[in-house]
């Protein structure tokens, strides 16, 4: 899979970035400038057809933070489809409910946090046919 370069995508992917919801300005305010174990996130960052919420390419992990719209049937199976083509490419997701973070940010953070150390520990995967630069 290739990275879309439609301008148009690449201009959604900005929109997000700007519009970010409370929850997402919450997490940023953890990841940004390194703040959590010295790695670089990404926000609302593309990898093939899909915009990630936050994406650590160090360690290749996907955090994307879930609303109410994420409950309907067909949000739920294409969620479902987007983690598992994710996973097939080296890249782990965890998922959280937007009023988790609001709610239990330290619980958040301590499951992410915890999820990096692991990572670290782990062997290199490949690299992701996915189509994308991932550089720090």
């Amino acid at each position: 899979m290739k990275a879309p370069l439609d301008p148009e995508f690449l201009d959604f992917a900005r929109r997000l970035r700007k519009d970010q919801t409370d929850a997402e300005k919450l997490l940023w305010s953890v990841f940004r400038s390194r703040q959590l174990l010295g790695l670089k996130f990404r926000r609302q960052h593309s990898i093939g057809p899909y915009i990630l919420d936050f994406y650590c390419a160090t360690v290749r992990l996907a955090i994307e933070l879930d609303g109410g719209q994420h409950t309907e049937p067909s949000s739920l199976e294409y969620d479902s489809k987007r983690t598992q083509t994710l996973n097939d490419h080296g890249i782990r997701v965890l998922r959280f409910w937007d009023p988790d973070v609001l709610t239990s940010p330290d619980e958040v953070r301590e499951e992410i946090y915890r999820a990096l150390l692991a990572a670290q520990k782990e062997p290199s995967p490949p690299p992701s046919p996915l189509g994308t630069k991932e550089r720090d």
